[in-house]
């Protein structure tokens, strides 16, 4: 999945977003990150292909699931961690042709 970096940050952002709000919802909140773990780590792989995407989602669904630690910001995190302290391009796995004349 090619993606710009930007896009996954936004993206990010959202299911960040979403993460922190089940903890603003008594009583029901906790009941729907049984629901929303899994979903958030099925993005989080399918947002970051390969072994780091994979480590990821098992962070993510761990810190959605754990009470009270629905405050990290694991998204946003993973985005840090792969485009500011690793610096991978932000176009991966694209081939670039150029043709002689």
């Amino acid at each position: 999945m090619i993606t710009s970096k930007k896009r996954l940050l936004t993206k990010g952002l959202f299911y960040d977003a979403i993460g922190m709000a089940t903890i603003s919802i008594p009583l029901v909140g906790p009941f729907l990150d049984l629901f929303w773990a899994p979903y958030a780590a099925k993005k989080m792989s399918q947002m970051y292909p390969g072994r780091n995407g994979k480590i990821a989602s098992v962070l993510v669904f761990l810190e959605e699931i754990l009470p009270f630690t629905d405050v990290i910001p694991t998204f946003t995190l993973m985005w840090i961690y792969t485009f500011v302290w690793k610096k991978a391009p932000v176009m991966q796995g694209q081939v670039i042709e150029v043709e002689a004349r």
